[in-house]
């Protein structure tokens, strides 16, 4: 019994030992495992915050993102009314310059009417001086022609409507003035000092009618009036452009 005593003492002390050893053991694996799961607890911590940052930029991008197709959709809409806009310009534009260049032609057409009035004026100022004589009262104002006599050169005592024979001879070389123009209107005005206008009219009408009746001048062309003279009594041919047929021209040509 002594000598087993003494044994069970050792196996005792050993088995302390053992144990104290493997609880320390235990204790050390304890705390190298609680270390790793901190710093595993930690990187998932991290990693954690690290996705919730990359969601919040991936949406702040997308967002971007979508303000960027927003703005790309609003600026190919503003290109496209732009380019529209530009076209109907264009075209407006084009129409403008075409409206311009008729309107340039139209008045053209009037300058140039204009100016083969004047052109014309010389050549009847012309031919009334060779056909009619150098010391006739010829002379042009805006484009007619007027040939003046006094009221006795055509009516006796320059009184009533008759025309002289003295007279007619000079109105058939007028005539013969007239046809040689035969774009030209004539018109026939008797003037008074007197204010007698219906014996001015008589007067003019008696000689148109000698120029339409007696030498073949179209009546369609010639027109009689009674003027105011003022302080000068005269009889006045003028030989001028057929300025009704002128103006419709000219107003059709505008309207075009």
């Amino acid at each position: 019994m002594k000598k087993i005593l003494p044994l069970l003492l050792l196996a005792f002390c050993f088995s302390t030992t053992i144990n104290a050893r493997k609880k320390s053991e235990l204790i050390e694996q304890n705390q190298d495992l609680k270390y790793r799961l901190d710093s595993i607890t930690r990187l998932i911590s991290t990693a954690q915050a690290t996705q919730k940052r990359s969601e919040i930029k991936a949406e702040e991008l997308q967002s971007q993102v979508t303000e960027l197709q927003d703005a790309n959709a609003t600026l190919l809409k503003n290109l496209n009314s732009f380019a529209a806009l530009s076209s109907q310009n264009s075209e407006n534009i084009n129409k403008t310059l075409a409206t311009l260049e008729r309107k340039e032609a139209q008045l053209k057409g009037i300058v140039d009417g204009v100016a083969s009035n004047d052109s014309t004026a010389i050549v009847i100022l012309t031919n009334a001086k060779q056909t009619l004589g150098e010391n006739a009262k010829v002379q042009v104002n805006n484009g007619s022609v007027i040939i003046s006599e006094k009221l006795d050169f055509y009516f006796a005592d320059g009184l009533g409507s008759k025309v002289q024979d003295s007279a007619k001879t000079w109105l058939e070389k007028v005539s013969k003035i007239i046809a040689a123009n035969p774009k030209s209107a004539v018109t026939v005005s008797g003037l008074s000092m007197t204010g007698e206008l219906d014996i001015a009219l008589e007067q003019a009408a008696s000689v148109a009618q000698i120029l339409i009746k007696d030498y073949g001048v179209e009546g369609a062309r010639v027109s009689a009036k009674g003027l105011d003279g003022g302080l000068r009594e005269s009889l006045q041919i003028e030989i001028h452009p057929d300025y009704k047929s002128f103006y419709g021209t000219a107003k059709d040509d505008v309207k075009n």
